[in-house]
């Protein structure tokens, strides 16, 4: 019996991996892998778990430049690492940074049919990684408004999300649309203006998603925009206003937590961060004590 074999026997008899985290947890949380910076991710993945997290979500540019370079047998190696080392496969995010050609809304069109070409590719990535994974569309500069208005960004966004969505739902994967701040980008910065677009597309595959970073150009309370837009939230990014890990900042979690936890929301809670500077294993290690500790107070 083969590596791979063995593998894929223990893992059946997995349990659930967020049970075994051994933890008692409301929430299922995972880890943004960017977070590791260099380590490799056989390691990154059992320090993900050590700490107490259930899942790993992984942003495609620290596999490789360029979704092709990803093999077919590395594809089932990072499952195996991920099984083997009692991780779950959440999703992919920040899918865009490369190569760097990249841009979905750009006027140039032959960039962006291009762009939505390529996208094509992380589709089937997500899908050949795990099960029912989300893909996360945050990329603020290569879907921000390049030669055009931001009104002519958003169709060519929502044109091409529509383009991509039969394909995602073949292969069991969920978009989610990000609402992103105003200072990063002019396309999509409210999750009125995200849940409009899925609205429009009206297709399973095409959702949209809560980010606690991004919500700078939000009008009314958090908690109260969550539970007005729950049915098309499909995954939650934790992190502090200023891009640390929970509880660096005095920003207040709990009113958000406490609707998603009376609304039964089931998916993932995902830590990103943009401060690597602690260290990746006292980042998430102290994010998880201020979660536990945060859900103690629901």
């Amino acid at each position: 019996m083969n590596r791979r074999t063995l593998l894929r026997t223990l893992g059946a008899g997995l349990v659930s991996p967020w049970l075994k985290a051994g933890k008692s947890l409301r929430f299922k949380y995972s880890v943004c892998n960017e977070v590791f910076e260099k380590l490799e991710f056989a390691p990154a993945c059992k320090a993900t778990r050590e700490a107490g997290y259930a899942g790993i979500e992984i942003a495609p540019f620290t596999l490789a430049e360029h979704a092709d370079e990803i093999s077919a047998a590395r594809r089932r190696d990072l499952q195996d690492i991920m099984r083997s080392e009692g991780v779950a496969f959440v999703g992919l995010h920040w899918l865009l940074l490369t190569p760097k050609w990249l841009h979905v809304t750009t006027a140039d069109r032959a960039v962006r049919e291009k762009s939505w070409a390529y996208f094509l590719k992380l589709i089937d990535l997500c899908a050949d990684l795990g099960d029912k994974g989300i893909m996360v569309l945050g990329s603020p500069k290569q879907r921000a408004s390049q030669g055009n208005s931001p009104e002519v960004a958003v169709k060519h966004l929502r044109d091409g999300l529509a383009s991509v969505a039969s394909h995602a739902g073949d292969r069991g994967v969920t978009i989610a649309l990000e609402p992103l701040a105003g200072k990063d980008t002019d396309v999509v910065n409210t999750l009125d203006q995200a849940v409009g677009i899925v609205k429009e597309i009206h297709h399973p595959a095409i959702q949209s998603m809560f980010d606690f970073h991004n919500t700078a150009d939000e009008r009314e309370p958090l908690d109260a925009l969550v539970k007005r837009h729950f049915g098309y939230i499909r995954h939650v990014h934790v992190n502090e206003m200023d891009g640390r890990h929970p509880g660096t900042g005095s920003f207040d979690f709990r009113p958000v937590f406490q609707t998603l936890a009376g609304l039964k929301y089931s998916r993932w809670v995902s830590l990103e961060v943009f401060d690597f500077k602690p260290g990746a294993v006292q980042i998430i290690r102290e994010a998880m004590q201020f979660l536990e500790n945060l859900e103690k107070k629901l």
